[in-house]
């Protein structure tokens, strides 16, 4: 197997409050091969987001890095100069963000805004970057890009919008994308037009992709591996089709019951009982051991490290077998794909 484009290891990130710190990434580890696409999935506030900010060194305030390396082509991003991490930004490393309405700069036209990254990137000239960003628009699929170029974000749909976010993402042609729940804002027609334009161009182009999402069905369509999050850790890693259809962690195991079956009739939803601990709190042992159906005395005793499980997958789990019995004897439903 070649190298990874992408290595995070034991990646750590604190936010100092009033109430104490929150430790919002708490180890995360994971690679990425060129070419291929990782999903990492979780409920809200378990750190998915602010794991791809790290990666960027785009983390708001007063956020920071507490340890752990973000290696991209080998070289380590929490120690590089600031003006390597601004290279890497774009040229080789692009952000796809949730809502562009909030992203996009509201008073510059959105072909100015595709261009500015060839320009500084890049060394185009004014023209040659106008140009390019006409016909990146085009690719993207939006229509009369030449008119829609001279448009404002506001003067746009939101689907529109996120497609002059993709082609910002590809105007300095890097080699991996990450995806901060890019169609989350949108609806259900406009999202698969989305996913499949995002098919489309990492089959075309050959761009890693770690795409951030709740949506089970979005992996599922999207994604060859996934790390499934829970708590600020890292909770379990493999093929998305292996993980779907045989669980090895309880967390994932209750994500999957939850997933609807459109061929039986329930009264309710299977759900995970009780809520995510506070992250500004500590823990012994598994984070999740309190709402686990599985949980024993062992659970509590300390750190659960991520464990090979085989296969290449790995779980946070030292009762994973029982996790995994339980899901062959009772299939979950496997996500749907949009498409």
């Amino acid at each position: 197997m070649s190298e990874p484009l992408l290595e995070v290891t034991d990646l750590r990130v604190e936010i100092p409050l009033p109430r104490g710190t929150v430790h919002a990434v708490d180890g995360v580890s994971f690679a990425l091969q060129p070419g291929r696409a990782l999903g990492l999935v979780g409920e809200s506030g378990c750190g998915k987001s602010m794991t791809l900010r790290a990666i960027l060194g785009l983390l708001p305030r007063p956020a920071r890095i507490a340890g752990g390396a973000v290696r991209f082509r080998g070289q380590d991003l929490v120690t590089a100069r600031a003006g390597h991490l601004r290279d890497v930004r774009g040229s080789g490393i692009s952000m796809i963000f949730q809502e562009p309405m909030t992203a996009l700069n509201p008073v510059m036209r959105v072909g100015d805004q595709i261009a500015e990254g060839p320009q500084h990137h890049l060394g185009r000239s004014r023209r040659a970057a106008r140009s390019e960003a006409i016909e990146l628009m085009r690719t993207v699929g939006i229509p009369d890009a030449t008119r829609r170029a001279r448009a404002y974000p506001h003067e746009l749909s939101g689907g529109m919008r996120q497609r002059v976010m993709i082609a910002i993402a590809l105007s300095c042609q890097p080699s991996l994308i990450l995806c901060d729940e890019p169609t989350t804002a949108l609806d259900v027609t406009i999202q698969d037009q989305i996913l499949k334009l995002l098919l489309q161009l990492r089959r075309e182009m050959g761009v890693a992709i770690v795409f951030v999402t709740h949506d089970l069905a979005v992996i599922a369509e999207t994604c060859d591996d996934l790390a499934v999050m829970y708590a600020a850790q890292v909770v379990e890693t493999g093929r998305v089709a292996d993980v779907f259809r045989v669980p090895h962690h309880p967390y994932t195991l209750g994500l999957l019951r939850s997933v609807p079956d459109f061929d039986l009739v329930r009264e309710s939803l299977d759900s995970i009982p009780g809520t995510p601990p506070d992250l500004a709190e500590r823990f012994e042992g598994c984070r999740f051991a309190p709402r686990c159906q599985f949980a024993q005395g062992d659970c509590l005793a300390g750190p659960i490290p991520l464990l090979d499980v085989g296969g290449g997958r790995t779980a946070a789990c030292i009762h994973h077998e029982v996790c995994a019995a339980a899901a062959r004897s009772d299939p979950v439903v496997e996500p749907a794909q949009h498409a």
